[in-house]
């Protein structure tokens, strides 16, 4: 899966797609030249799908016992006391209600009065959630020339410095030459937090005291990866609730002045979400969302601990591709999303293959 796309109708140097070529470097089909996958990508789906798996434990564990349960009692009916219990089991998992009611209405359709087949129940749930979760591969937009920006937003707590962390040391890794501008400036915790990971990651950081404007750090970050010839460029920004008057303001004047040194800036505006937040992390990154023009989702905190079938209710409130997923604490703890193998991890061990 490629990691960027470029943007514009510029493409490439074919000089330099050619000597990526040569060099083993990874080409994909429209000639853009991809980072190298993490260590555990590139060993092969089967790490990845472990990794998901482990993610995923919480909401494995509901499907395991609360849906299975639904199966004990011999001869049962696909009957409305039947469907409102595998509803509410659904509804644990995080999926959302109308994820579950799809689900539920499915079954119904297939099974209504029948005595309860559980392999007809877990089709029902597998091609629900498949075609809810269908999303064209959706890597990172590039810059066709000089640095590429990348915005990142979210609610405070929802993992977004740690996650930026992660993403550039993704981007060093590969040999990109990285600057960080630490926006969050209302918090000094954020900054000290992001030099720290700048430090061990081995990227260069633009800073400013606390409370100074978020927009004065995101244009020195700019102006510093265009006179660095760094390639990337990604910039924190404050983490308020999106229920403070400003934020849509703050946003937008910081996107002005991305743009006045790179006009097609920023590339990408990423939402961090936090997964063990459920539902609740739905209705306070909207705000941001929609404030900040978002291109994409970083699902961050998906590492056992959450209820992962809130992936579901994501993709559908915000109408972003999901373009990363966290799934642990250190920094190669981050993975490209691939619906596939997080619906593979997901009813790896359903309900129906042991008994009950």
């Amino acid at each position: 899966m490629a990691l960027f796309r470029f943007r514009g109708s510029d493409k490439p140097d074919p000089s330099k797609v050619d000597e990526a070529a040569k060099s083993g470097a990874p080409v994909d089909s429209t000639g853009s030249v991809s980072p190298e996958a993490t260590a555990d990508e590139a060993g092969g789906a089967g790490r990845l799908f472990d990794r998901f798996r482990a993610g995923l434990k919480k909401t494995v564990q509901v499907l395991n016992t609360d849906v299975r349960d639904l199966f004990k009692q011999e001869g049962r009916l696909v009957d409305e006391s039947f469907l409102n219990d595998l509803r509410r089991a659904l509804v644990r998992t995080d999926m959302g209600p109308t994820a579950a009611e799809e689900i539920v209405k499915d079954v119904y359709a297939k099974q209504r009065a029948r005595v309860v087949d559980p392999e007809s129940v877990l089709d029902s749930i597998r091609g629900t959630l498949s075609q809810r979760l269908d999303q064209t591969d959706a890597p990172l937009a590039a810059a066709a020339t000089g640095p590429t920006v990348i915005l990142v937003t979210g609610v405070n707590g929802s993992g977004k410095t740690t996650s930026i962390a992660k993403l550039a040391n993704r981007f060093v890794k590969d040999g990109k030459r990285v600057v960080l501008g630490a926006g969050d400036t209302f918090r000094a915790a954020a900054v000290e937090q992001l030099s720290m990971w700048a430090s061990r990651i081995g990227a260069e950081i633009v800073r400013s005291d606390q409370g100074a404007d978020p927009a004065s750090v995101a244009h020195r970050a700019v102006a510093r990866a265009l006179e660095g010839d760094f390639d990337i460029c990604i910039i924190d920004t404050a983490g308020r609730l999106q229920t403070q008057s400003n934020l849509m303001q703050e946003l937008g004047k910081i996107r002005r002045v991305i743009a006045k040194q790179i006009p097609e800036a920023p590339h990408e505006v990423l939402l961090v979400i936090d997964a063990t937040a459920g539902q609740n992390a739905l209705s306070q990154a909207k705000g941001f969302s929609e404030a900040a023009s978002c291109t994409g989702v970083v699902l961050a905190k998906l590492d056992g601990s959450a209820r992962g079938g809130v992936v579901v209710p994501v993709t559908e409130t915000f109408k972003l591709p999901v373009k990363f997923v966290g799934l642990g604490e250190k920094a190669d703890d981050l993975a490209v999303f691939d619906p596939k193998r997080y619906l593979e991890a997901l009813l790896a061990d359903s309900f129906c293959d042991s008994p009950a």
